[in-house]
């Protein structure tokens, strides 16, 4: 089988990346799940759309509205279908996918990686105490309750902040479980703030910053957890514990975005996300390949997830063009204060459209400036209030505020 475009994913990214190519390539849409939409069609709560759409959504609907653009398209889709290996070749990739008719070799000229992410586990957080029956992850949780109607618990404490977490908080309380406190870890929530305002408060259910689980106890299923306070070094703090009787611990401790299929490939890694290394067209470091969505790094809205696809395809038809083929790439330099940022890197070879850069801070900032330079010369600034690590924020520049091919340098500089 030869394709133009190979699309691994079919969540909200790897849907809208097809809708945006299927015009001008042949495209082929790979999905490992029974059906379109990934996890968009276990979210059932709203707050979907409002940048995208104008209007708010739930996850089904959303998902809806990107299925019925994808079907005015002549597009190949294969459900239940997965990729297990890639391989580079001298025309692109080949890829071997599996599902129940069988082995297939799809020879494509180039891959858009939109695969998600996966929640981090007890085993990778190092969770302290017995592995019992009741611990899972907030994800899996709401799979259960949202798709197959089971409620994995009565009495429910969450680790994490993250928005999965606060989100099953609010729902598992809808469906009559006790939720009795969520524990974080970092002095700052992990999730958006009108999570924390719609799913913790508005429920009056406690929020423990500076805090983590410390043990759990039980014989085959979770009886009890402990909760302690940690210090800066996030190192529990004697005499600080908290008992809760439980029988499910949910856990809501981060997301890491899926790129183990394209591991192989050798590409240059982002140290911070975890994922690849890329320019402002999505592309990798290697070429034609390009990454979009929350396989790329984790975003807090789908709105954004469908733009950055959007943005990715595009890029992906002027790679074929042979529009961007030739590139001069530097690094996007962050200061202590910020995260990182995506792209990390700006190929001024193919600079086709204003580029947005997507960053995080790693600080509570009220009001701050944000600086970019390059050549050690201030190049645009921009003036932003509330800044949070939960939170991704972007600015856009313009072709013509560069002022050479050098790197570029951006510096969180908080205002009093």
């Amino acid at each position: 089988m030869k394709k133009d475009i190979l699309i691994i994913g079919g969540g909200a990214a790897g849907i809208m990346a097809a809708i945006t190519a299927a015009d001008e390539a042949n495209v082929l849409l790979v999905e490992r799940d029974v059906r379109l939409g990934g996890i968009l069609n276990i979210c059932i709560h709203d707050g979907f759309g409002l940048y995208f759409f104008k209007e708010e959504l739930t996850g089904p609907e959303f998902a809806d509205r990107l299925l019925k653009k994808l079907e005015k398209q002549n597009i190949e889709i294969l459900l239940e279908t997965t990729v297990i290996k890639i391989k580079k070749t001298e025309k692109g990739f080949k890829a071997v996918l599996t599902n129940e008719d069988g082995l297939k070799e799809v020879d494509t000229k180039a891959i858009i990686l939109t695969s998600g992410s996966y929640e981090r586990t007890a085993g990778a957080i190092r969770l302290p105490g017995k592995r019992l029956k009741g611990i899972t992850t907030a994800g899996t949780a709401q799979r259960y309750l949202n798709q197959d109607g089971y409620l994995v618990g009565k009495n429910i404490f969450i680790l994490g902040s993250g928005d999965i977490g606060l989100i099953m908080a609010r729902r598992m309380s809808l469906e009559g479980a006790k939720v009795h406190g969520v524990a974080e870890i970092n002095s700052n929530p992990s999730g958006l703030e009108r999570n924390i305002v719609q799913c913790l408060n508005d429920f009056n259910i406690p929020l423990f910053l500076s805090h983590t689980v410390t043990n759990v106890e039980g014989t085959n299923k979770v009886k009890r957890i402990t909760i302690s306070e940690v210090d800066k070094n996030f190192k529990p703090i004697s005499g600080t514990e908290k008992y809760f009787n439980v029988d499910c611990l949910l856990l809501s401790v981060g997301l890491i975005p899926e790129t183990n299929l394209i591991k192989n490939l050798n590409y240059q890694i982002n140290p911070v996300t975890n994922s690849a290394s890329v320019n402002q067209n999505y592309e990798t470091s290697i070429p034609g390949l390009f990454v979009a969505g929350n396989s790329l790094h984790i975003h807090d809205l789908v709105d954004y997830v469908v733009l950055e696809a959007q943005k990715a395809a595009n890029c992906c038809l002027n790679y074929l063009k042979e529009i961007c083929q030739v590139k001069n790439e530097k690094q996007i330099i962050t200061q202590e204060n910020l995260s990182y940022t995506i792209p990390d890197k700006i190929d001024f070879n193919n600079i086709l459209e204003p580029i947005e850069i997507y960053f995080r801070t790693k600080i509570k900032v009220e009001k701050a400036k944000i600086i970019v330079k390059q050549n050690n010369k201030i190049i645009k600034t921009f003036q932003r209030r509330y800044l949070k690590p939960a939170e991704m924020n972007k600015i856009k520049l313009l072709k013509n505020d560069f002022i050479s091919t050098d790197y570029l340098e951006i510096i969180l500089e908080e205002l009093v």
